[in-house]
Protein backbone atom coordinates (compact mmCIF):
# COMPACT_ATOMS: atom_id res chain seq x y z
CA UNK A 1 0.00 0.00 0.00
CA UNK A 2 2.88 2.49 1.00
CA UNK A 3 4.69 1.92 -2.60
CA UNK A 4 1.17 2.79 -4.21
CA UNK A 5 0.61 5.66 -1.88
CA UNK A 6 4.10 7.25 -2.88
CA UNK A 7 3.80 6.30 -6.71
CA UNK A 8 0.58 8.40 -6.57
CA UNK A 9 2.86 11.25 -4.82
CA UNK A 10 5.01 11.28 -7.95
CA UNK A 11 2.59 10.75 -10.15
CA UNK A 12 0.81 14.52 -8.75
CA UNK A 13 4.37 16.41 -8.48
CA UNK A 14 5.26 15.00 -12.07
CA UNK A 15 1.42 16.65 -13.16
CA UNK A 16 2.07 19.63 -10.59
CA UNK A 17 5.49 20.38 -12.73
CA UNK A 18 3.56 20.86 -16.05
CA UNK A 19 6.36 21.35 -18.78
CA UNK A 20 8.89 20.90 -16.31
CA UNK A 21 11.29 23.53 -14.04
CA UNK A 22 13.03 24.93 -16.75
CA UNK A 23 9.55 26.26 -18.34
CA UNK A 24 8.15 27.67 -14.91
CA UNK A 25 11.30 29.36 -14.85
CA UNK A 26 11.01 31.07 -18.42
CA UNK A 27 6.97 32.13 -17.02
CA UNK A 28 8.37 33.63 -14.29
CA UNK A 29 10.88 35.35 -16.04
CA UNK A 30 8.12 37.04 -18.30
CA UNK A 31 6.48 38.59 -15.00
CA UNK A 32 3.50 35.51 -15.06
CA UNK A 33 2.18 33.30 -12.60
CA UNK A 34 2.22 29.75 -13.73
CA UNK A 35 -1.26 28.01 -14.53
CA UNK A 36 -1.65 26.23 -10.65
CA UNK A 37 -0.52 29.52 -9.14
CA UNK A 38 -3.38 31.57 -10.73
CA UNK A 39 -5.67 28.68 -9.53
CA UNK A 40 -4.44 29.39 -5.77
CA UNK A 41 -4.41 33.17 -6.19
CA UNK A 42 -7.94 32.98 -7.64
CA UNK A 43 -9.90 30.70 -5.38
CA UNK A 44 -10.10 30.86 -1.54
CA UNK A 45 -7.13 28.71 -0.10
CA UNK A 46 -6.93 25.63 0.61
CA UNK A 47 -10.38 24.94 -1.60
CA UNK A 48 -9.21 24.09 -4.87
CA UNK A 49 -10.64 20.65 -6.02
CA UNK A 50 -8.32 19.25 -8.97
CA UNK A 51 -10.43 17.11 -11.95
CA UNK A 52 -8.23 14.99 -14.39
CA UNK A 53 -4.87 15.65 -13.67
CA UNK A 54 -3.16 13.09 -15.38
CA UNK A 55 -5.65 13.13 -18.89
CA UNK A 56 -3.08 13.00 -21.38
CA UNK A 57 -3.39 13.68 -25.51
CA UNK A 58 -3.96 10.70 -27.75
CA UNK A 59 -2.30 12.22 -30.78
CA UNK A 60 0.57 9.92 -32.51
CA UNK A 61 1.34 12.42 -35.33
CA UNK A 62 4.59 14.54 -35.85
CA UNK A 63 6.19 12.58 -33.41
CA UNK A 64 3.36 13.39 -30.42
CA UNK A 65 3.14 10.01 -29.24
CA UNK A 66 6.48 10.58 -27.57
CA UNK A 67 5.84 13.44 -25.78
CA UNK A 68 2.82 13.67 -23.40
CA UNK A 69 2.31 15.59 -19.99
CA UNK A 70 0.14 14.77 -17.35
CA UNK A 71 -3.29 17.12 -17.43
CA UNK A 72 -2.42 18.30 -21.06
CA UNK A 73 -1.82 21.57 -20.90
CA UNK A 74 -4.92 22.57 -18.61
CA UNK A 75 -5.63 22.47 -15.24
CA UNK A 76 -9.93 22.07 -14.12
CA UNK A 77 -11.87 21.63 -11.40
CA UNK A 78 -13.54 23.78 -8.82
CA UNK A 79 -13.64 25.78 -5.44
CA UNK A 80 -15.09 29.36 -3.70
CA UNK A 81 -14.05 32.74 -3.96
CA UNK A 82 -14.91 34.23 -0.42
CA UNK A 83 -16.88 30.89 0.47
CA UNK A 84 -18.64 30.65 -2.88
CA UNK A 85 -18.75 28.13 -5.51
CA UNK A 86 -16.97 28.69 -8.71
CA UNK A 87 -15.80 26.71 -11.76
CA UNK A 88 -12.21 27.24 -13.47
CA UNK A 89 -9.88 26.13 -16.26
CA UNK A 90 -6.41 28.08 -16.32
CA UNK A 91 -4.30 26.70 -19.37
CA UNK A 92 -0.84 25.95 -18.74
CA UNK A 93 1.12 27.70 -20.98
CA UNK A 94 4.60 25.89 -20.28
CA UNK A 95 2.82 22.61 -21.77
CA UNK A 96 2.66 23.07 -25.55
CA UNK A 97 2.53 26.83 -25.54
CA UNK A 98 -1.00 25.81 -23.58
CA UNK A 99 -1.73 24.69 -27.16
CA UNK A 100 -6.11 23.09 -27.39
CA UNK A 101 -5.98 19.69 -27.89
CA UNK A 102 -9.25 17.07 -27.91
CA UNK A 103 -8.32 15.41 -24.68
CA UNK A 104 -7.68 19.78 -23.42
CA UNK A 105 -10.87 20.16 -24.39
CA UNK A 106 -12.73 17.50 -22.81
CA UNK A 107 -11.57 18.76 -19.37
CA UNK A 108 -12.94 22.39 -20.23
CA UNK A 109 -15.90 20.76 -21.47
CA UNK A 110 -16.24 18.88 -18.48
CA UNK A 111 -16.27 21.66 -15.94
CA UNK A 112 -18.12 23.91 -17.68
CA UNK A 113 -21.52 20.98 -18.11
CA UNK A 114 -21.00 20.54 -14.21
CA UNK A 115 -21.09 24.78 -13.71
CA UNK A 116 -24.43 24.32 -15.86
CA UNK A 117 -25.78 21.39 -13.92
CA UNK A 118 -24.87 22.91 -10.46
CA UNK A 119 -25.35 26.77 -11.01
CA UNK A 120 -22.59 28.44 -10.69
CA UNK A 121 -19.98 30.44 -12.77
CA UNK A 122 -17.34 29.50 -14.90
CA UNK A 123 -13.85 31.46 -15.28
CA UNK A 124 -11.37 30.74 -17.80
CA UNK A 125 -8.11 31.72 -17.15
CA UNK A 126 -6.17 31.82 -20.52
CA UNK A 127 -2.83 31.65 -21.91
CA UNK A 128 -2.45 29.70 -25.11
CA UNK A 129 -0.91 29.41 -28.15
CA UNK A 130 -4.44 28.29 -30.21
CA UNK A 131 -5.28 25.18 -31.51
CA UNK A 132 -2.63 22.18 -31.53
CA UNK A 133 -1.25 22.32 -34.77
CA UNK A 134 -0.51 18.22 -34.61
CA UNK A 135 -3.93 17.41 -34.57
CA UNK A 136 -5.51 18.91 -36.78
CA UNK A 137 -9.14 19.54 -37.75
CA UNK A 138 -9.72 17.70 -34.20
CA UNK A 139 -8.46 20.79 -32.62
CA UNK A 140 -11.26 22.67 -34.77
CA UNK A 141 -13.51 20.44 -33.45
CA UNK A 142 -12.54 20.36 -29.97
CA UNK A 143 -12.84 24.35 -29.86
CA UNK A 144 -16.28 23.95 -31.05
CA UNK A 145 -17.20 21.78 -28.67
CA UNK A 146 -16.13 24.61 -26.40
CA UNK A 147 -17.87 27.63 -27.95
CA UNK A 148 -21.63 25.20 -27.77
CA UNK A 149 -21.20 25.17 -24.74
CA UNK A 150 -20.49 29.18 -23.98
CA UNK A 151 -23.65 29.54 -25.65
CA UNK A 152 -25.89 27.16 -23.60
CA UNK A 153 -24.20 28.84 -20.51
CA UNK A 154 -25.07 32.30 -21.72
CA UNK A 155 -27.55 34.15 -19.32
CA UNK A 156 -27.28 31.03 -17.49
CA UNK A 157 -24.47 31.17 -15.69
CA UNK A 158 -21.62 34.18 -15.24
CA UNK A 159 -18.77 33.45 -17.69
CA UNK A 160 -15.50 35.65 -17.80
CA UNK A 161 -12.58 35.39 -19.25
CA UNK A 162 -9.44 36.33 -18.21
CA UNK A 163 -6.55 36.65 -20.89
CA UNK A 164 -3.41 36.08 -19.50
CA UNK A 165 -0.91 35.34 -22.49
CA UNK A 166 -1.73 35.32 -25.99
CA UNK A 167 -4.83 34.24 -27.32
CA UNK A 168 -4.79 34.12 -31.20
CA UNK A 169 -7.25 32.54 -33.94
CA UNK A 170 -10.39 30.39 -33.21
CA UNK A 171 -9.32 30.83 -29.28
CA UNK A 172 -10.73 34.65 -29.00
CA UNK A 173 -13.97 33.16 -30.06
CA UNK A 174 -14.96 31.33 -26.40
CA UNK A 175 -13.94 34.76 -24.15
CA UNK A 176 -16.11 36.83 -27.23
CA UNK A 177 -19.02 34.82 -25.85
CA UNK A 178 -18.73 34.74 -22.46
CA UNK A 179 -19.83 38.15 -20.09
CA UNK A 180 -16.89 39.58 -18.93
CA UNK A 181 -13.37 39.59 -20.64
CA UNK A 182 -10.08 41.07 -18.08
CA UNK A 183 -6.43 41.24 -19.46
CA UNK A 184 -3.10 41.59 -18.29
CA UNK A 185 -1.52 44.93 -18.99
CA UNK A 186 2.12 44.24 -21.76
CA UNK A 187 1.68 40.27 -21.17
CA UNK A 188 -1.46 39.43 -23.29
CA UNK A 189 -3.34 40.04 -26.30
CA UNK A 190 -5.83 38.85 -28.47
CA UNK A 191 -6.26 38.98 -32.04
CA UNK A 192 -7.98 37.12 -34.99
CA UNK A 193 -4.80 37.16 -37.41
CA UNK A 194 -1.60 37.79 -35.94
CA UNK A 195 0.71 40.93 -37.07
CA UNK A 196 2.54 38.36 -39.66
CA UNK A 197 -0.65 37.40 -41.15
CA UNK A 198 -1.82 40.71 -41.11
CA UNK A 199 1.63 42.30 -42.89
CA UNK A 200 0.86 39.13 -45.79
CA UNK A 201 -2.46 40.49 -46.37
CA UNK A 202 -2.99 43.67 -46.34
CA UNK A 203 0.86 45.23 -46.02
CA UNK A 204 0.28 46.66 -42.73
CA UNK A 205 2.85 46.96 -40.37
CA UNK A 206 1.69 47.07 -36.42
CA UNK A 207 2.92 45.29 -33.45
CA UNK A 208 1.23 42.27 -31.40
CA UNK A 209 1.04 44.90 -28.47
CA UNK A 210 -0.87 47.89 -31.34
CA UNK A 211 -2.64 44.58 -33.12
CA UNK A 212 -4.37 43.00 -29.68
CA UNK A 213 -3.05 44.15 -26.62
CA UNK A 214 -5.15 45.37 -23.83
CA UNK A 215 -4.79 49.03 -24.33
CA UNK A 216 -6.36 48.38 -28.05
CA UNK A 217 -9.41 46.40 -26.59
CA UNK A 218 -10.35 48.09 -23.53
CA UNK A 219 -10.11 51.50 -24.94
CA UNK A 220 -10.98 51.02 -29.18
CA UNK A 221 -12.38 47.49 -29.95
CA UNK A 222 -14.51 47.27 -26.48
CA UNK A 223 -13.78 43.83 -26.53
CA UNK A 224 -12.29 43.54 -23.10
CA UNK A 225 -13.91 45.21 -20.00
CA UNK A 226 -10.95 46.10 -17.78
CA UNK A 227 -7.09 45.63 -17.73
CA UNK A 228 -4.80 45.49 -15.16
CA UNK A 229 -1.25 45.97 -14.13
CA UNK A 230 -0.22 41.95 -13.30
CA UNK A 231 -1.44 38.41 -12.99
CA UNK A 232 -2.39 39.22 -8.74
CA UNK A 233 -4.01 42.18 -9.59
CA UNK A 234 -6.31 41.23 -12.27
CA UNK A 235 -7.00 37.87 -10.20
CA UNK A 236 -7.80 40.24 -7.37
CA UNK A 237 -10.40 42.15 -9.53
CA UNK A 238 -12.14 39.37 -10.69
CA UNK A 239 -12.24 38.01 -7.61
CA UNK A 240 -14.14 41.33 -6.34
CA UNK A 241 -16.49 41.10 -9.09
CA UNK A 242 -17.72 37.70 -8.57
CA UNK A 243 -18.97 39.25 -5.05
CA UNK A 244 -21.37 41.35 -6.69
CA UNK A 245 -22.66 38.08 -9.30
CA UNK A 246 -25.31 35.62 -8.28
CA UNK A 247 -24.02 32.10 -9.25
CA UNK A 248 -26.80 31.25 -11.78
CA UNK A 249 -29.50 32.97 -13.20
CA UNK A 250 -31.43 30.15 -10.62
CA UNK A 251 -30.53 33.07 -7.84
CA UNK A 252 -30.87 36.42 -6.58
CA UNK A 253 -27.81 39.03 -6.52
CA UNK A 254 -25.70 38.28 -3.33
CA UNK A 255 -26.60 40.49 -0.40
CA UNK A 256 -23.80 41.88 1.99
CA UNK A 257 -23.96 43.36 5.13
CA UNK A 258 -23.29 47.06 4.75
CA UNK A 259 -22.72 49.83 7.22
CA UNK A 260 -24.06 52.36 5.00
CA UNK A 261 -27.28 54.63 6.43
CA UNK A 262 -29.94 54.37 3.74
CA UNK A 263 -31.29 57.13 4.70
CA UNK A 264 -27.89 59.43 4.56
CA UNK A 265 -27.60 62.50 2.98
CA UNK A 266 -25.47 64.07 1.40
CA UNK A 267 -25.60 67.88 1.12
CA UNK A 268 -22.60 68.53 -1.32
CA UNK A 269 -25.59 66.89 -3.94
CA UNK A 270 -27.50 69.90 -3.97
CA UNK A 271 -24.74 72.12 -5.81
CA UNK A 272 -23.66 69.36 -8.03
CA UNK A 273 -24.89 70.75 -11.19
CA UNK A 274 -23.52 73.76 -12.14
CA UNK A 275 -25.96 76.93 -12.80
CA UNK A 276 -24.80 77.44 -15.99
CA UNK A 277 -26.18 74.17 -18.14
CA UNK A 278 -23.58 74.01 -20.40
CA UNK A 279 -20.84 73.46 -18.22
CA UNK A 280 -19.89 69.48 -17.09
CA UNK A 281 -19.57 67.65 -13.60
CA UNK A 282 -18.33 64.27 -12.81
CA UNK A 283 -21.41 61.78 -12.67
CA UNK A 284 -19.02 59.40 -11.02
CA UNK A 285 -19.07 61.71 -8.17
CA UNK A 286 -22.70 61.40 -7.95
CA UNK A 287 -22.84 56.95 -8.09
CA UNK A 288 -19.75 57.12 -5.50
CA UNK A 289 -22.29 58.98 -3.21
CA UNK A 290 -25.33 57.60 -3.60
CA UNK A 291 -23.93 53.76 -3.39
CA UNK A 292 -22.98 51.43 -0.06
CA UNK A 293 -19.49 52.88 1.05
CA UNK A 294 -19.28 54.69 -2.19
CA UNK A 295 -18.00 50.84 -3.67
CA UNK A 296 -18.03 50.91 -7.16
CA UNK A 297 -16.98 48.04 -10.08
CA UNK A 298 -16.90 49.90 -13.55
CA UNK A 299 -17.36 47.97 -16.56
CA UNK A 300 -15.15 48.90 -19.47
CA UNK A 301 -13.67 52.14 -18.16
CA UNK A 302 -11.50 53.32 -20.71
CA UNK A 303 -14.12 52.85 -23.44
CA UNK A 304 -17.13 55.01 -24.67
CA UNK A 305 -16.33 57.08 -21.84
CA UNK A 306 -19.83 59.15 -22.40
CA UNK A 307 -21.79 56.55 -20.51
CA UNK A 308 -20.52 55.02 -17.04
CA UNK A 309 -21.41 51.40 -16.42
CA UNK A 310 -20.75 49.07 -13.40
CA UNK A 311 -21.97 47.47 -10.52
CA UNK A 312 -22.33 48.40 -6.99
CA UNK A 313 -24.71 47.94 -3.69
CA UNK A 314 -27.86 49.79 -1.81
CA UNK A 315 -28.09 48.52 1.00
CA UNK A 316 -26.34 45.55 0.73
CA UNK A 317 -27.80 44.11 -2.29
CA UNK A 318 -26.19 44.33 -5.62
CA UNK A 319 -27.22 47.00 -8.54
CA UNK A 320 -26.26 47.90 -12.31
CA UNK A 321 -25.54 51.29 -11.96
CA UNK A 322 -25.35 53.38 -15.52
CA UNK A 323 -24.97 56.99 -16.16
CA UNK A 324 -24.51 59.30 -19.03
CA UNK A 325 -20.96 61.32 -18.36
CA UNK A 326 -21.26 65.05 -19.20
CA UNK A 327 -17.38 65.45 -18.75
CA UNK A 328 -17.41 63.54 -22.29
CA UNK A 329 -19.19 65.11 -25.32
CA UNK A 330 -21.51 66.21 -22.68
CA UNK A 331 -22.78 63.49 -22.06
CA UNK A 332 -24.72 62.47 -25.90
CA UNK A 333 -25.27 59.02 -26.70
CA UNK A 334 -23.43 57.83 -29.28
CA UNK A 335 -22.55 54.14 -30.94
CA UNK A 336 -20.11 53.22 -28.67
CA UNK A 337 -22.24 53.84 -25.48
CA UNK A 338 -25.13 52.72 -27.04
CA UNK A 339 -23.34 49.49 -27.63
CA UNK A 340 -22.12 49.39 -24.19
CA UNK A 341 -25.02 50.06 -21.98
CA UNK A 342 -26.93 47.23 -23.96
CA UNK A 343 -24.77 45.03 -23.19
CA UNK A 344 -24.31 45.77 -19.66
CA UNK A 345 -27.91 46.19 -18.91
CA UNK A 346 -28.89 43.12 -20.69
CA UNK A 347 -26.76 41.20 -18.61
CA UNK A 348 -27.89 42.57 -15.14
CA UNK A 349 -31.59 41.49 -16.84
CA UNK A 350 -29.96 37.77 -17.71
CA UNK A 351 -29.39 37.76 -13.85
CA UNK A 352 -31.84 39.56 -11.57
CA UNK A 353 -30.06 42.47 -11.39
CA UNK A 354 -31.61 45.65 -10.57
CA UNK A 355 -30.79 48.58 -12.57
CA UNK A 356 -30.29 52.05 -11.11
CA UNK A 357 -29.98 54.87 -13.80
CA UNK A 358 -28.42 58.39 -13.76
CA UNK A 359 -29.92 60.58 -16.76
CA UNK A 360 -27.83 63.66 -18.28
CA UNK A 361 -28.25 63.56 -22.05
CA UNK A 362 -28.60 65.94 -24.50
CA UNK A 363 -29.50 63.28 -27.40
CA UNK A 364 -28.10 61.45 -29.40
CA UNK A 365 -24.51 62.83 -31.30
CA UNK A 366 -25.48 64.35 -34.47
CA UNK A 367 -22.81 63.79 -37.57
CA UNK A 368 -22.66 62.06 -41.01
CA UNK A 369 -20.00 58.98 -39.33
CA UNK A 370 -22.33 58.38 -36.77
CA UNK A 371 -25.59 58.08 -39.09
CA UNK A 372 -23.11 55.82 -41.88
CA UNK A 373 -22.10 53.65 -39.10
CA UNK A 374 -25.56 53.03 -38.50
CA UNK A 375 -26.56 54.84 -35.04
CA UNK A 376 -30.15 54.40 -35.79
CA UNK A 377 -30.02 50.85 -35.30
CA UNK A 378 -27.18 50.54 -32.58
CA UNK A 379 -29.22 53.34 -30.77
CA UNK A 380 -31.84 50.83 -31.14
CA UNK A 381 -29.94 48.38 -29.19
CA UNK A 382 -29.79 50.30 -25.65
CA UNK A 383 -34.02 51.08 -26.29
CA UNK A 384 -34.52 47.54 -26.85
CA UNK A 385 -32.14 46.14 -24.05
CA UNK A 386 -33.81 49.00 -21.44
CA UNK A 387 -37.50 48.22 -22.86
CA UNK A 388 -37.05 44.20 -22.49
CA UNK A 389 -35.79 44.20 -19.20
CA UNK A 390 -37.99 43.16 -16.22
CA UNK A 391 -35.55 43.48 -13.26
CA UNK A 392 -36.68 46.28 -11.17
CA UNK A 393 -35.43 49.64 -12.96
CA UNK A 394 -35.04 52.84 -11.03
CA UNK A 395 -34.14 55.91 -12.68
CA UNK A 396 -33.06 59.74 -11.54
CA UNK A 397 -32.88 62.65 -14.02
CA UNK A 398 -29.82 64.71 -13.07
CA UNK A 399 -29.96 67.43 -15.74
CA UNK A 400 -30.90 67.53 -19.01
CA UNK A 401 -33.06 64.29 -20.86
CA UNK A 402 -34.09 65.66 -24.44
CA UNK A 403 -35.69 64.08 -27.35
CA UNK A 404 -35.42 60.59 -28.12
CA UNK A 405 -32.50 59.70 -25.67
CA UNK A 406 -34.86 60.70 -22.82
CA UNK A 407 -37.19 57.83 -23.58
CA UNK A 408 -34.00 55.48 -24.40
CA UNK A 409 -32.13 56.36 -20.59
CA UNK A 410 -35.24 54.00 -18.69
CA UNK A 411 -37.46 56.56 -19.14
CA UNK A 412 -41.45 55.59 -17.33
CA UNK A 413 -42.07 55.10 -21.22
CA UNK A 414 -40.24 51.65 -21.22
CA UNK A 415 -41.64 50.41 -18.24
CA UNK A 416 -39.16 52.35 -15.61
CA UNK A 417 -41.02 51.53 -11.83
CA UNK A 418 -39.39 54.56 -10.12
CA UNK A 419 -38.31 57.54 -12.36
CA UNK A 420 -37.24 60.36 -9.62
CA UNK A 421 -36.15 64.03 -11.06
CA UNK A 422 -33.68 66.55 -9.58
CA UNK A 423 -35.51 70.21 -9.79
CA UNK A 424 -32.39 71.11 -12.12
CA UNK A 425 -34.05 68.62 -14.77
CA UNK A 426 -34.99 69.54 -17.93
CA UNK A 427 -36.88 67.35 -20.24
CA UNK A 428 -38.36 68.17 -23.15
CA UNK A 429 -38.38 67.64 -27.20
CA UNK A 430 -34.83 69.12 -27.41
CA UNK A 431 -33.15 72.61 -26.19
CA UNK A 432 -34.17 75.64 -25.79
CA UNK A 433 -32.12 77.19 -28.96
CA UNK A 434 -32.57 74.17 -31.25
CA UNK A 435 -36.45 74.64 -30.32
CA UNK A 436 -36.74 78.18 -30.55
CA UNK A 437 -34.63 78.05 -34.08
CA UNK A 438 -37.52 76.09 -35.38
CA UNK A 439 -40.74 77.86 -33.46
CA UNK A 440 -39.89 81.01 -34.33
CA UNK A 441 -37.69 80.70 -37.28
CA UNK A 442 -39.45 83.99 -38.77
CA UNK A 443 -37.80 85.59 -35.96
CA UNK A 444 -34.20 84.52 -36.44
CA UNK A 445 -33.14 88.16 -37.26
CA UNK A 446 -34.16 89.95 -34.41
CA UNK A 447 -31.50 88.98 -31.63
CA UNK A 448 -33.97 90.41 -28.85
CA UNK A 449 -36.84 88.48 -29.89
CA UNK A 450 -35.26 85.14 -30.00
CA UNK A 451 -33.77 86.05 -26.84
CA UNK A 452 -37.35 86.21 -25.23
CA UNK A 453 -38.44 83.35 -26.94
CA UNK A 454 -35.46 80.82 -25.58
CA UNK A 455 -36.67 82.61 -22.24
CA UNK A 456 -40.27 81.95 -22.74
CA UNK A 457 -39.30 78.31 -23.39
CA UNK A 458 -37.01 77.54 -20.61
CA UNK A 459 -39.47 78.53 -18.74
CA UNK A 460 -42.15 76.80 -19.84
CA UNK A 461 -40.10 73.03 -20.70
CA UNK A 462 -36.62 73.43 -19.08
CA UNK A 463 -37.69 71.92 -15.89
CA UNK A 464 -39.03 68.49 -14.20
CA UNK A 465 -42.61 69.44 -13.66
CA UNK A 466 -44.24 69.62 -16.94
CA UNK A 467 -43.56 65.65 -16.58
CA UNK A 468 -43.87 65.27 -13.27
CA UNK A 469 -47.72 66.78 -13.78
CA UNK A 470 -48.39 63.87 -16.92
CA UNK A 471 -47.02 61.33 -14.36
CA UNK A 472 -43.99 60.41 -16.53
CA UNK A 473 -41.86 61.68 -13.32
CA UNK A 474 -42.87 59.55 -9.86
CA UNK A 475 -41.35 62.55 -7.62
CA UNK A 476 -38.97 65.74 -8.30
CA UNK A 477 -36.75 65.18 -5.65
CA UNK A 478 -33.85 67.20 -3.04
CA UNK A 479 -30.46 65.81 -4.93
CA UNK A 480 -29.14 65.41 -0.74
CA UNK A 481 -31.97 62.84 -0.55
CA UNK A 482 -30.81 60.99 -3.71
CA UNK A 483 -29.54 57.60 -1.86
CA UNK A 484 -32.53 57.77 0.45
CA UNK A 485 -35.38 57.41 -1.82
CA UNK A 486 -33.45 55.25 -4.02
CA UNK A 487 -32.59 52.95 -1.52
CA UNK A 488 -36.76 52.94 -0.56
CA UNK A 489 -37.79 52.69 -3.90
CA UNK A 490 -35.13 49.23 -4.80
CA UNK A 491 -36.54 48.04 -1.21
CA UNK A 492 -40.38 48.38 -2.48
CA UNK A 493 -39.57 46.50 -5.77
CA UNK A 494 -37.73 43.91 -3.98
CA UNK A 495 -41.03 41.22 -4.71
CA UNK A 496 -41.63 42.64 -8.39
CA UNK A 497 -42.89 40.12 -10.52
CA UNK A 498 -43.21 40.84 -14.45
CA UNK A 499 -43.01 38.61 -17.72
CA UNK A 500 -42.63 39.45 -21.29
CA UNK A 501 -44.26 37.29 -23.83
CA UNK A 502 -43.53 33.94 -24.62
CA UNK A 503 -41.07 33.88 -27.15
CA UNK A 504 -38.28 31.26 -28.66
CA UNK A 505 -35.91 34.03 -28.31
CA UNK A 506 -35.85 37.87 -29.35
CA UNK A 507 -34.41 39.41 -31.99
CA UNK A 508 -31.84 41.74 -31.04
CA UNK A 509 -31.60 44.73 -33.33
CA UNK A 510 -27.87 43.39 -34.16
Amino acid sequence: MKDILKQLDARRAEARLGGGRRRIDAQHAKGKLTARERVEVLLDEGSFEEYDMFVAHRCVDFGMGETKYPGDGVVTGWGTINGRQVYVFSQDFTVFGGALSETHSQKICKIMDMAMRNGAPVIGLNDSGGARIQEGVSSLAAYAEVFQRNIEGSGVIPQISVIMGPCAGGAVYSPAMTDFIFMVRDSSYMFVTGPDVVKTVTNEQVTAEELGGAKTHTSKSSVADGAFENDVETLAEVRRLIDFLPLSNREKPPVRPFHDAHERLDESLNTLVPDNPNLPYDMKELILKVVDEGDFFEIQPDFAKNIITGFARIEGQTVGVVGNQPMVLAGCLDIDSARKGARFVRFCDCFSIPILTFVDVPGFLPGVAQEYAGIIKHGAKLLYAYGEATVPKVTVITRKAYGGAYVVMASKHLRGDVNYAWPTAEIAVMGAKGAVEILHRADLGDPDKIAAHTKEYEDRFANPFVAAEKGFVDEVIMPMSTRRRVARAFAALRNKKIENPWKKHDNLPL
